[in-house]
C-alpha cells in the first residue's frame, strides 16, 4: 500500500491562489466568539487527490485516511496502533477461534438508515466478487473459501461471512489466525450500504455525496485537485469524544507552496521536501520520524533484457543508496537492503527482522559490472536503454534523475529514460505492467513481515511485474496456517531469501523517514504505521 506521495512542482504563487480561492476553508487560529474558545479548525496537507472513496476498489495512503475518519468498522486502531472495538460491542469466539460472533452497537448512515451485519456481509462479498485489490487481505486474515474464490473455485457468496440479524454478524474462519483482529481495523473491512451503492452505480464514491458516512466526520466539500473538508459527525455514537469541528485538507503537490501555507498559518502541519530540511532543521516544530514504508524499484519481468536475474542484481548494487539517503532525501530516510523494514517487527526472541536477515545484494561498483557484462552476455545485448515510470512529484523526480546518473556511470552501456505521470496513472501504468521499471513503494497493512512478503504471489494484486516463483508461493502458503510462532518465523525469513537472494526480484532502496512542521498546539493526531496513517478522532487544538 501506499501511504504516502511526496510532493511535486507547482508555480508557487498561483497553487497558493488556487488553494485558498478554490476551497473556502477556515483557518485553526480563528477564535469562537461564543465562550472564547479556540476554534476547533485543523488545516492540513495532503500531496494528491483522493482517487476513490469505495473502500472495496481503494488501495492508496490518501484514501485509507479519509476512509479511516469518515467510516467506522468492527475494530479501528488505539492511540498505541492497537485494534480497539468500534461498531463491535462484543467478540465472542469458537474454542477453537474458527467462529468469530460480532454484536453490533446502534449506529446510523448518513442517510439515516441504521448500520447492519448485512452491510459488513455486502460489502465485504463485493470485494471479492468484484476481485477487488485487497481482496488478497480476506486470505491474509484466514476468512473460510476466501483464496478458493480468488483462485474461481467457489462463488463469492460462498465467503464466511454471515449476518445472523441485523445486529449478529458471524464470520468463520479457515483455521485460528492470530492476525484475524488487528487486520480488521483495515478500510477493505469496512461495511457498506447496498441500496446506496446500487443507486448510485459507476459514480459510487466519486464525490462527497456520492458516499455515506458512520464514522467520527463527514466529509461536507471535495475540490478534485485541490482539497476536502471534514465536519464533525454529531450523529457518530462516539461523537463526545471528538473535539475537532472542521478539518481542512489542501492537496499542495509543491513542499514550497506547503511551507509558504504554513508559515502564513493557513496550515497546521506540513511535510517537508528533502530541499527544505536544511533550512527548517532548526524550527522548535520540526520532527523527523522513520516509518515502515519502503521504496524500491519494480522490475518488468517479461523484460528481455530486466528478466535477467544478473542484470537486476547489477542494477540494486550500482545505486549508492546512502548517497541517495544522506545527500538527496535528508529526510531521515535510510538505506535499505532488504524488503522487510528494520524496528518494524521482531522474532519471538525479540530480535529485529532486518538485523536477523542481513542484507541483500551489496556489493561494489566493480562487481556490479561483473554481474552486468553478465547478464548482457546472457540476453545477447551490448547496450541497454530502458524507461522508468515514476509519480510527477519533486522527490520522485530528484530521486530518478540520481538513478539515472548512478546506473549510467556505472554500467557501461545503460540509458535510462525518466517518464513522469500523475500519480494515478503510474499505478495504472505498473497494474498493466506497461513500464520497463518503475520507481514504487509499499507501506505495510499490518504488523507482520508478511504484509511485505506475499506481495510476490502469482498473480497477486500487488505484484505487478509478472513475477512468478512456485516455491515462494507455497511457502507464503505453509507460513499462513504456520502455528509455532518460531518456526512461522523462520518462513518468513526464508521468503525474503527467495525473493532477493535468489532471484533479486526487486531492488530496494530505502526505507522512508519523514521530516514534517506541526505546530505546538496540535494534540491527539495519531499517525499509525499500518492502514491509514492518521486518526482524528482524538485530536484537538489547544490555546
Amino acid at each position: 500500500m501506499r501511504r504516502k506521495i511526496k510532493n511535486s512542482a507547482l508555480t508557487l504563487g498561483m497553487a497558493t491562489a488556487l488553494l485558498l480561492s478554490g476551497c473556502n476553508f477556515s483557518n485553526s487560529t480563528e477564535k469562537v466568539d461564543e465562550d472564547n474558545k479556540v476554534n476547533q479548525t485543523l488545516n492540513v496537507t495532503e500531496p494528491a487527490d483522493i482517487p476513490t472513496l469505495d473502500s472495496t476498489k481503494a488501495h492508496d495512503g490518501i484514501a485509507f485516511t479519509v476512509l479511516n475518519n469518515i467510516n467506522e468498522g468492527l475494530y479501528r486502531q488505539d492511540e498505541n496502533n492497537l485494534p480497539i472495538k468500534a461498531l463491535a460491542t462484543e467478540h465472542e469466539e469458537s474454542e477453537d477461534k474458527v467462529v468469530h460472533t460480532f454484536t453490533l452497537r446502534d449506529a446510523k448512515w448518513s442517510n439515516g438508515e441504521p448500520v447492519t451485519a448485512q452491510d459488513f456481509e455486502y460489502a465485504w462479498k463485493r470485494v471479492m466478487k468484484d476481485n477487488s485489490p485487497y481482496a488478497f487481505m480476506f486470505v491474509t486474515a484466514g476468512i473460510k473459501n476466501a483464496e478458493a474464490i480468488l483462485n474461481a473455485e467457489k462463488d463469492a457468496d460462498e465467503l464466511g461471512i454471515k449476518a445472523i440479524d441485523e445486529k449478529t454478524l458471524e464470520v468463520t474462519l479457515e483455521a485460528a489466525n492470530p492476525l484475524f483482529q488487528t487486520l480488521l481495523t483495515f478500510p477493505t473491512f469496512l461495511p457498506q450500504n447496498q441500496k446506496f451503492v446500487e443507486e448510485k452505480g459507476d459514480q459510487y464514491a466519486l464525490e462527497a455525496d456520492g458516499v455515506l458516512f458512520n464514522g467520527p466526520f463527514k466529509l461536507v466539500e471535495w475540490t478534485h485537485e485541490q482539497g476536502w473538508k471534514y465536519e464533525k459527525n454529531e450523529d457518530y455514537w462516539d461523537a463526545k469524544e471528538v473535539q475537532l469541528d472542521n478539518i481542512n485538507v489542501y492537496v499542495v503537490k509543491d513542499p514550497s507552496t506547503g511551507t509558504n501555507l504554513y508559515e502564513t498559518e493557513k496550515v497546521d502541519r506540513v511535510e517537508l521536501s528533502s530541499a527544505l530540511v536544511d533550512q527548517y532543521k532548526d524550527d522548535a516544530n520540526f520532527q523527523t520520524m522513520q516509518e515502515s514504508g519502503l521504496v524500491f524499484l519494480r522490475f518488468n519481468h517479461n523484460h528481455p533484457v530486466l528478466g535477467n536475474k544478473d542484470i537486476r542484481r547489477a542494477i540494486n548494487m550500482a545505486i549508492d543508496k546512502k548517497g541517495l539517503t544522506d545527500v538527496i532525501l535528508k529526510d531521515g530516510s535510510s538505506p535499505l537492503n532488504g524488503v522487510v523494514p528494520a524496528g518494524f517487527y521482531n522474532s519471538p526472541d525479540n530480535k529485529d527482522y532486518r538485523e536477523l536477515n542481513g542484507d541483500f545484494n551489496t556489493g561494489t561498483v566493480e562487481e556490479a559490472q561483473e554481474a552486468w557484462t553478465k547478464g548482457l552476455k546472457e540476453t545477447g545485448q551490448k547496450d541497454v536503454t530502458v524507461s522508468i515510470n515514476i509519480a510527477d512529484s519533486d522527490d520522485q523526480k530528484k530521486v530518478a534523475e540520481y538513478i539515472q546518473a548512478q546506473l549510467e556511470d556505472n554500467l557501461p552501456g545503460m540509458k535510462l529514460e525518466i517518464k513522469a505521470v500523475p500519480f494515478a496513472q503510474r499505478l495504472e501504468i505498473e497494474k498493466a505492467i506497461e513500464y520497463d521499471l518503475s520507481l514504487s513503494s509499499w507501506g505495510p497493512d499490518y504488523s507482520d513481515p508478511m504484509t511485505y512478503l506475499d506481495m510476490w504471489l502469482k498473480d497477486g494484486s500487488a505484484n505487478r511485474m509478472d513475477y512468478y516463483n512456485p516455491e515462494l508461493d507455497k511457502l507464503v502458503a505453509q507460513a499462513r496456517i504456520e502455528s509455532d510462532l518460531a518456526k512461522r518465523y523462520e518462513m518468513l525469513l526464508s521468503l525474503e531469501k527467495m525473493l532477493l537472494e535468489e532471484d533479486a526480484a526487486i531492488a530496494p532502496l530505502y526505507q522512508e523517514g519523514e521530516s514534517i512542521l506541526i505546530r505546538e498546539k496540535i494534540k491527539g493526531v495519531l499517525v499509525h504505521p499500518t492502514g491509514a496513517e492518521f486518526s482524528y478522532k482524538w485530536a484537538s487544538i489547544e490555546e
